[in-house]
């Protein structure tokens, strides 16, 4: 899924120079917690709203404390997704999603939904048509066209009834999530999913527009991927974009997810990919934030948390102030940074690490370590 370059070579006395003048480079040799320090949204409040991903138990004890500190922002790191809202046709399940409504309403916080559509956490029977048979196996045009219709219908009852709940709640929606393939056999780089295969891009019509029509014209609706700083990707979500604008579709946003790497992308990727969605009137949210360790593939990993080097967290803190120095110069592009968790004790990248190094492995994407501790980054990006 990512690619990789060579990590560069920073050593603490780099990572000293970022630091204010006074204490904080002793920082790495300090244990401070979360709770004890200045919260990270009121720093970039004149920039950009700061968020992060939870699962419902995360809304309680010390990480629900360390979310109403740090984070104005919060989305569901799954239990809004396709498979948990509606996992068998007709039968919505709304108890976990609305723990997360609940807390951010009582913190004032926003709310991002992620996500209405996507390929993946979506039941199968989406797919099946009236009798149970799977809808891309057909090879009669005028079934082919009963099941598209059939699975656009679907489409425009789940969106419908999700946003006409949560309208009042949410500020921002992921409505369409991974629809971009740069491997896919055709020309358009679009995921040949089986939303695609069933609907070509009439899906993602149907879900924009559904949301808009059901969410009200002050409705912000976002298209989301990962990977959008480089080529042919970028290129191929712009023109896709593009596009459906000139359509008039009603795209308010592009959603970055920006799972990136000590030492990938480059900056000057990054920037060029914000500029370039700006310059069609759009909005940009960084939505799903962490920077690993490692390059591609993740190994070799560090087995244990304790086994990463502090010159590692150095260099990630390097990272990270290069990050929101231009996350900061470009903030009148950018409404929303959202971590993709809170703090190192928690995040899908240690799954990756265990896959790629035998089951045994870890990563560390975020400003917090597993104790809720201070790391460099998040010093450099107070400064």
């Amino acid at each position: 899924m990512l690619k990789v370059l060579r990590k560069p070579l920073i050593s603490g006395l780099a990572l000293a120079l970022l630091l204010p003048i006074g204490g904080n480079a002793a920082s790495a040799n300090e244990t401070r917690s979360a709770l004890e320090v200045p919260s990270i949204s009121e720093r970039y409040e004149n920039s950009f709203t700061i968020g992060a991903a939870v699962e419902p138990y995360q809304l309680e004890g010390m990480n629900g404390e360390v979310l109403k500190r740090h984070y104005t922002s919060i989305v569901a790191e799954n239990v809004m997704k396709p498979i948990n809202i509606q996992p068998e046709e007709g039968k919505f399940n709304f108890k976990e999603a609305d723990k997360i409504v609940k807390f951010a309403k009582e913190n004032n916080m926003d709310l991002r939904f992620h996500t209405l559509i996507w390929h993946s956490q979506v039941p199968e029977w989406f797919f099946l048509d009236k009798n149970g048979n799977p809808m891309i196996e057909e090879t009669d045009p005028k079934q082919r066209e009963k099941n598209k219709k059939l699975l656009l219908k679907r489409v425009e009852k789940h969106v419908k009834t999700i946003v006409k709940r949560y309208k009042n709640d949410v500020d921002a929606w992921d409505v369409v999530n991974e629809v971009i393939d740069e491997y896919a056999s055709n020309d358009k780089g679009l995921r040949e999913s089986p939303w695609y295969q069933i609907t070509g891009t009439d899906y993602i019509k149907v879900a924009f527009e559904t949301a808009r029509k059901y969410g009200g014209k002050d409705s912000k609706l976002y298209i989301n991927d990962y990977n959008t700083e480089v080529q042919p990707k970028r290129d191929l979500l712009y023109n896709l974009v593009k596009d459906l604008l000139e359509q008039g579709v009603p795209i308010d946003g592009v959603g970055h997810q920006a799972h990136i790497q000590i030492g990938w992308p480059s900056i000057q990727e990054i920037e060029d990919s914000i500029r370039l969605f700006a310059s069609l009137g759009l909005d940009n949210q960084i939505t799903e934030l962490d920077v690993s360790l490692y390059g591609w593939p993740p190994r070799p990993a560090y087995p244990t948390y304790e086994d990463i080097p502090e010159s590692e967290f150095e260099s990630q803190a390097v990272r990270y102030n290069a990050l929101f120095e231009l996350y900061e110069k470009l903030g009148s592009n950018i409404s929303n940074v959202t971590f993709w968790g809170i703090a190192d004790n928690h995040t899908w990248l240690n799954d990756r690490a265990e896959q790629y190094n035998d089951g045994v492995g870890v990563d560390a994407p975020f400003v917090f370590d597993t104790e809720y501790q201070v790391k460099p980054a998040y010093d450099v990006i107070m400064d």
